[in-house]
């Protein structure tokens, strides 16, 4: 029922329109990449939720930190990025690269940041000496936060 509703709602907007809302938006992006950012806003949505709702998650990883994370990754003409920023024992998902932040790790492309992501150990180094990622910044960042995505995938029984 919902599907029909929605089909019905978008046959009424001509294709043009959404072709133009879409380029807006994303520019010259094919669904890969497109698929790839939304796929990692998700994932930082979701450990914000997850600080939100296990108080001790909360406690033990961010309770006294301060820092601001910037992941990006290179498409044809341009870069993508997610943000997330940690103050105050909160976490908070950027939708744009923040401009001071204290890591910055960059995926040379979307193909890259998806084979990371969905690799059984998901190991930073390996992927630099694969020259699939470049960081930047302080590494101890990088490393906090590698231990608080593994700490959760723990939590979960992900692991």
């Amino acid at each position: 029922m919902a599907s029909r509703i929605k089909r019905t709602f978008l046959n009424l907007i001509p294709s043009r329109v959404t072709e133009r809302v879409l380029r807006r938006r994303w520019g010259r992006l094919n669904l890969e990449d497109i698929m790839t950012e939304e796929f990692l806003a998700l994932l930082l949505y979701g450990m914000d939720l997850a600080f939100i709702l296990f108080e001790d998650f909360r406690k033990n990883n961010i309770e006294n930190f301060r820092g601001q994370y910037v992941f990006r990754f290179k498409t044809a003409d341009n870069f993508l990025a997610k943000s997330a920023t940690f103050a105050d024992g909160n976490m908070q998902v950027h939708e744009t690269s923040v401009e001071d932040w204290d890591a910055m790790i960059t995926f040379k492309d979307g193909a890259a940041l998806r084979r990371f992501l969905f690799s059984r150990d998901q190991d930073i180094l390996n992927s630099i000496l694969k020259n699939e990622v470049e960081t930047d910044g302080n590494m101890n960042y990088i490393a906090k936060f590698a231990f608080m995505s593994k700490d959760l995938e723990r939590r979960l029984g992900l692991v």
